[in-house]
């Protein structure tokens, strides 16, 4: 059922963000009497699910959802119809209107998907708000791991700033190190400030999901899986779990690296229940796991930071928060391209984005996934590559400083080129996906 909630969140956002796109380039291809003869959602070879006619446009429903489109008269796009572009050009055509007016045809999608996202963290901000964990108010510091442990980091520290700058939001902090490049992380222990140096192959490292810090929350039973030796040995909800054999671990990520090394034995949990101390001995399986779900709502354990928004003050707050996510995923953008950051190995197909979304079905979830996605999807067609907007962005603004518009062979050879390039990277990106699956 999880399954099936992500794929019908993924889909959805998929297809708003489709339609919008493919809108985009519509509205000023009519805007300027340009004809176009299809408008699809996902890509339709072979056979479409729907279609109907509308005026001079066909409207339709494919069934391969890895895109959609709007074929415009007298282009050269992944249609490849050579016998429209080997006849007279009509006044109606994409190539007959001036530069300037093919170059807006070819930009409407991206501008229509960078403003929905606009409107959507706008919309965000005044219906929800905004609530965060801040880095000071983090009480009881972090839970380092083995990544963080090994640089010089201990469980307990309090990140006060990278590069000697602060970070507001703890969970920033992670991504701020690896989009920044930051070389020191400045921490407060045992009320000193220390300096913590970050090796040269952090970002790699991080980016391999090699486990670094988390939150150090108490550990508070409140639920059992079934099957639970915890429960069957007599540990109740509420329990706060505090020691195991004699041992001090009041967290829980500490907790659990321990008792995983304790697998077929029999331990001594410490918990505190109503005041008092008990210990319970428990038969350890295998794995090392008791069958224990923590408390693992913030609110209970830290001071969120909830900031609430007008409408007019969350116009500002939107854009603001669009241009960042626009900025940090450029960001991203260039680590892939950069083969000594190993991002190119992160890079994933459509598991990966279906991933994203909670197995649950949550509305604000749901339009902050879409928003960014909105975002992506506009960085990724204005890139020079033949055969997305970019490509032909890209021709059409040599053409206007040229004076020379490229020839209608060199345009199909592009065309092909930037297909085959878009096939490599989609076969590369759902390639990993499965690679990840059966590591």
């Amino acid at each position: 059922m999880e399954i099936l909630v992500k794929a019908a969140q993924f889909f959805l956002s998929l297809s708003i963000l489709i339609i919008l796109h493919e809108l985009g380039h519509y509205l000023f291809a009519r805007l300027f009497n340009t004809r176009v003869e299809k408008f699809y959602l996902f890509f339709n070879p072979w056979f479409t699910l729907f279609k109907m006619k509308k005026g001079e446009t066909e409207f339709g429903l494919g069934w391969l959802p890895l895109g959609g489109y709007v074929k415009i008269s007298g282009m050269i796009d992944e249609s490849m119809d050579k016998d429209q572009m080997s006849q007279e050009p009509k006044p109606w055509e994409f190539r007959s209107k001036p530069a300037w007016q093919r170059l807006l045809i070819m930009l409407g999608g991206v501008m229509v998907n960078f403003l929905l996202a606009l409107v959507i963290y706008v919309s965000m901000l005044y219906a929800w708000g905004e609530r965060y964990l801040p880095s000071e108010n983090l009480t009881y510091g972090i839970h380092a791991d083995s990544l963080a442990r090994e640089i010089g980091l201990k469980h307990g520290d309090h990140i006060v700033s990278l590069d000697n700058r602060s970070v507001e939001q703890f969970f920033q902090i992670v991504p701020t190190i690896v989009l920044d490049k930051v070389k020191t992380i400045q921490v407060k222990r045992n009320s000193e400030l220390v300096d913590v140096s970050l090796p040269d192959d952090i970002i790699p490292r991080l980016l391999d999901g090699t486990p670094f810090i988390d939150m150090r929350i108490p550990f508070i039973v409140q639920g059992f899986p079934s099957d639970s030796r915890a429960k069957e040995a007599g540990i109740k909800e509420g329990d706060r779990i505090i020691a195991l054999n004699d041992n001090e671990l009041p967290f829980f990520m500490e907790f659990r690296e321990q008792i995983m090394t304790h697998g077929n034995q029999e331990v001594i949990v410490t918990v505190k229940r109503d005041g008092e101390l008990l210990d319970i001995p428990v038969a350890v399986p295998e794995e090392g796991l008791i069958g224990v779900i923590p408390v693992g709502e913030l609110n209970k354990f830290f001071d969120l930071k909830t900031i609430e928004y007008s409408f007019f003050e969350a116009i500002p707050a939107g854009i603001s928060r669009g241009i960042e996510t626009f900025s940090s995923y450029l960001k991203q953008l260039r680590m892939i391209f950069s083969p000594q950051t190993g991002a190119y190995r992160s890079l994933g197909g459509f598991i990966t984005i279906g991933s994203i979304f909670p197995g649950a079905w949550d509305w604000q979830i749901f339009w902050n996934m879409t928003a960014f996605l909105s975002i992506v999807l506009a960085i990724m067609n204005v890139l020079p590559i033949p055969a997305l907007d970019g490509g032909h962005v890209m021709f059409l603004v040599y053409e206007m400083v040229s004076g020379r518009k490229p020839g209608d062979k060199f345009m199909e050879y592009a065309q092909l080129t930037g297909m085959l390039i878009l096939l490599t990277l989609i076969l590369y990106a759902n390639a990993n996906d499965i690679i990840r699956i059966f590591r």
